[in-house]
């Protein structure tokens, strides 16, 4: 009963709220304008602004006409023009307020963005820009600004792409000197310098309407003189082409240079038809352009286009954006309206005064969207495809999928050679295709059309000359007090000459264009100057560049770039050295005394196997147990000379035999020929072997002055320098080395090997000993990322290769008989490490013997049963007494022996002992 009452009053409770809830209803549907705001600013008369004008209001129409977005609602665009002015479009902003516009598009100037941004932060209002490409222009420092364009951080990335891919390394940037050029320059800067490219020279020039021809000429003439001839423009369309006429006027799009535009120019080239003589200032330009997939929609849209302008106006990708972007605010306002979103404004009461006035501005018209962060949301959660591409964002509030056409300025158009995409980075096929494999950024994957270059050649311009404003290029000689075969000035002039001169001339000769410099002397000649300080100076740019015997180490090729190393070089211990006389004992020299230990045991050891393996069963072993020593001894060494005399009747003697006389054949035939070494060669001795001992003593060690072995000594291998003792001169090293550590001398030197080979041609009583501890080479050294120094490395590859680099060699170092005759000393002793496969395959052998003659040993005392009680006896004695006991040859074995069958008196002569016992009995 409770429960009816309960059910009827919700009934006449929900009855009577029927026309309230009716009444809401209604007032909702009634909430939903019929008439919605936004706003547009843009320049009109720009190339940008005229497409965008006109895409926008066909943008508008087509909403509008669409009866499944917005339904009753009519969206109104009301469009102002901004003059590329950061004023005229804070003022055209404030007025849209006026009219309730509930997102602006635009606008089209970077500038202009910047201002505008903050005053649509303050309202609410989310801001479309379907042109500006600032890559400063972030939804961090701006909430309310999306952008509906590819920023220009993508475009620079693609640009330093294309000079990495052609193996460039300097370029040259000319930009309009605002917001959209700095920033633009900044991102460029940024990602060549993740390839190891950099900006050589950058310079700004004045933006706006009136472009001075002087200036440009005066900043052109100054790049002319410099050594880069890759050049990327940044700017507007107006200044744009006036940078091309004057470089053409000026002789700079000629053979050699490579001109590098961002999507301005594609803009121009893709909205109007240039006149001819334009168009021959720019042949040869590589452009950048936006990339918007063909698909029929767009195809259908140009359609449209054409027969709307009468193809007196083309359609770029801004326009493309513009037109997308009047869709994405539609798409964003029908959901926000879906969700029950209102249009609400509150007045900016910010910037009133106490009296509520707007301090004499018209602040009062100037209102706060209430539900624009709603608004915003829906915009940025927006995924549909455009005519553009697709209109989705990611996490940075950037459109995801950036890609660029790269097209090619010849004749009277563009030729496309390529693409580029954030996915995959440069391709021939459409990024579309590739969004179907993973990525591949691979360097083997990145491919392009060829490219007609400035003056009509299809070959790849190498992108760098000497400047030709008359300067040399300061190649730093080291001065060197010693060793003056390599590197040494001529008397009376300002040349040099030696092996590293010749090589370096020999190799600029090769190259396919001049080279300008001077040689620039380094260090006092009174000693050898320090090669650290020398090739530091090429970083300060007091060299341009270093030649001579200058090492490649790894701590300096941090700081520089070297060639191809045109001589092999690394650390040597040089030590003196005795010859070593025959003496009555030379005899034991063959073998080290582990050798002799090893090889005696090996023989007494087979002596025992071969007695175990042959004692039942053989009368030659057998005896009393000093007979049975001797016959071991006897046996054994007798092996060694082949002459043994007893004859061994197992097969398991026999087979162990027989690898031990391999082994001793393969002993005695080492050392034979080791003894005939020792005796007929003249042997040599140091107390130095190399690198380690010296290492582990605390002798003195001497090095060459400037040379980077004191610090690798110190540092990598951790020898104090306290041991180090600095030489300067061949005579200094003899004179070390003949005192030695007791008389003030040094125990060795380490030095590179270049050095000691000229040293030993004249010094017979001291050797290399050990090896070569260290694998570097000469080079010459330049600044990092010098294109000289990758063309010197083909030259001296190329000198290589013909034979020449060995003839300079063989010009200047020359090495004596003494220096040839034993360059490192070394132990000819044999040792055990040549042996010890040997050793093992005999021990084997013996081991797998005894195993088995023990298995048989073990199966007869199994099946043997003792006729008497053997309680007394216990199975170790039975066992000792089996191995012990003479056994009788078998019946093959005497008709070996005999020829016939023996008596049966013979048989019973012949028993074991134990069965003779038994018969005793």
């Amino acid at each position: 009963m409770n429960l009816f009452m309960f059910l009827c009053h919700h009934l006449v409770v929900l009855v009577l709220m029927l026309p309230y809830l009716g009444g809401v209803y209604s007032n909702s549907t009634v909430s939903i304008p019929s008439i919605v705001n936004i706003g547009a600013i843009f320049t009109f008369d720009s190339s940008i602004g005229k497409v965008s004008k006109l895409a926008m209001e066909q943008a508008v129409q087509d909403v509008n006409s669409n009866s499944s977005i917005l339904h009753s609602t009519q969206l109104v665009l009301h469009m102002k023009s901004s003059n590329c002015s950061g004023f005229d479009g804070m003022i055209q902003a404030l007025r849209f307020m006026e009219t309730d516009a509930v997102a602006i598009l635009g606008p089209q100037s970077s500038v202009v963005s910047h201002i505008v941004s903050h005053v649509a932060n303050e309202l609410r209002v989310p801001m479309l820009s379907f042109a500006a490409t600032d890559p400063t222009l972030s939804s961090l420092q701006f909430p309310f600004f999306v952008r509906t364009t590819l920023s220009d951080s993508y475009q620079m990335t693609a640009v330093a792409e294309i000079i990495d891919y052609y193996g460039w390394k300097e370029v040259i940037a000319i930009y309009v000197d605002d917001d959209y050029g700095r920033n633009g320059v900044s991102a460029l800067e940024d990602a060549l310098a993740a390839r190891r490219c950099r900006i050589s020279y950058k310079v700004g020039i004045k933006s706006g309407a009136d472009v001075d021809r002087n200036e440009i000429t005066n900043v052109l003439v100054n790049m002319a003189l410099m050594q880069s001839r890759v050049i990327v423009v940044h700017a507007h369309s107006n200044s744009g082409f006036m940078i091309f006429k004057v470089a053409h006027y000026l002789g700079m799009m000629q053979e050699g240079y490579v001109w590098i535009a961002t999507d301005w120019l594609s803009t121009v080239l893709d909205s109007v038809s240039l006149p001819l003589e334009k168009m021959d200032t720019l042949q040869g330009a590589l452009v950048l352009r936006q990339h918007t997939p063909d698909t029929d929609r767009k195809k259908a849209f140009f359609s449209r286009w054409n027969k709307l302008t009468h193809g007196s106006l083309g359609l770029h990708s801004y326009g493309l954006h513009a037109y997308d972007s009047v869709w994405l605010v539609a798409q964003a306002i029908d959901k926000f309206f879906s969700q029950g979103g209102v249009i609400s404004w509150t007045n900016y009461t910010s910037l009133h005064d106490g009296k509520g006035k707007g301090g004499g501005l018209n602040l009062d018209a100037m209102s706060i969207f209430d539900n624009g962060t709603l608004l915003l949301e829906n915009i940025l959660r927006s995924d549909f495809v455009g005519l553009s591409g697709p209109m989705k964002f990611d996490s940075d509030k950037s459109l995801v999928r950036p890609a660029y056409d790269i097209v090619n300025v010849v004749g009277n158009g563009v030729r496309r050679i390529g693409y580029w995409s954030n996915y995959s980075g440069l391709s021939i096929v459409s990024p579309e295709t590739l969004y179907a494999s993973p990525p591949n950024r691979s360097s083997a994957n990145q491919h392009l059309h060829s490219v007609i270059w400035p003056g009509e050649t299809l070959s790849k311009p190498r992108g760098w000359v000497f400047p030709s404003n008359g300067k040399q290029l300061r190649i730093g000689v080291p001065i060197r007090a010693s060793y003056r075969e390599f590197v040494s000035p001529v008397k009376g002039t300002d040349m040099f000459k030696g092996f590293c001169i010749d090589v370096f001339v020999a190799a600029v000769n090769l190259l396919p264009y001049a080279v300008p410099y001077r040689f620039v002397p380094f260090g006092d000649g009174l000693k050898n100057p320090s090669y650290t300080e020398f090739v530091n100076l090429i970083t300060t740019g007091y060299f341009d560049g270093a030649i001579g015997d200058i090492a490649i180490v790894t701590n300096r090729t941090r700081i520089l770039d070297f060639t191809q190393p045109y001589a092999a070089s690394g650390l040597v211990v040089v030590a003196p050295f005795k010859k070593i006389n025959s003496g009555g004992w030379a005899f034991l020299q063959p073998f080290t005394p582990l050798m002799w230990i090893v090889t005696a045991c090996s023989f007494f050891f087979v002596g025992i196997v071969v007695w175990i393996l042959e004692h039942r069963i053989n009368d030659e072993f057998r005896g009393s147990p000093k007979q049975q020593l001797i016959t071991i001894l006897w046996f054994s060494l007798s092996t060694l000379f082949f002459s043994h005399r007893e004859n061994t009747m197992s097969t398991l003697g026999r087979g162990v035999i027989l690898i031990w006389l391999f082994v001793v054949l393969i002993i005695n035939s080492s050392y034979t020929a080791s003894l005939t070494s020792i005796l007929t060669v003249q042997q040599l001795s140091s107390p130095i072997s190399g690198l380690d001992s010296l290492k582990a003593s605390d002798e003195p060690i001497g090095f060459q002055v400037g040379s980077y072995a004191e610090r690798y000594l110190t540092e990598d291998i951790g020898i104090s320098k306290s041991r180090l003792v600095a030489l300067g001169s061949p005579e200094a090293y003899a004179k070390a080395l003949q005192l030695g550590p007791s008389k003030g001398g040094v125990a060795a030197i380490i030095d590179e090997r270049p050095y000691v080979e000229i040293f030993l041609s004249t010094q017979c009583t001291f050797r290399i000993v050990g090896q070569e501890f260290t694998r570097s080479g000469w080079g010459f050294a330049f600044p990092r990322d010098s294109p000289l120094a990758v063309d010197l490395s083909t030259a001296i590859l190329q000198l290589s290769e013909t034979g020449d680099l060995q003839r300079i060699h063989d010009k200047w170092i020359t090495r004596s008989t003494c220096s040839l005759d034993n360059t490192e000393i070394d132990s000819d002793r044999l040792q055990l490490k040549s042996f010890w496969g040997l050793f093992i395959i005999c021990g084997i052998a013996c081991a797998i013997a005894l195993i088995i003659y023990f298995l048989q040993i073990m199966l007869l005392l199994w099946r043997s049963s003792p006729s008497e009680p053997a309680s007394n006896v216990g199975p170790i004695q039975r066992f000792l007494s089996l191995v012990d006991e003479k056994k009788g040859p078998s019946r093959s074995e005497r008709r070996k022996r005999n020829g016939d069958e023996m008596s049966p008196e013979d048989q019973l002569g012949r028993q074991p002992k134990r069965i003779q016992r038994v018969t005793a009995a």
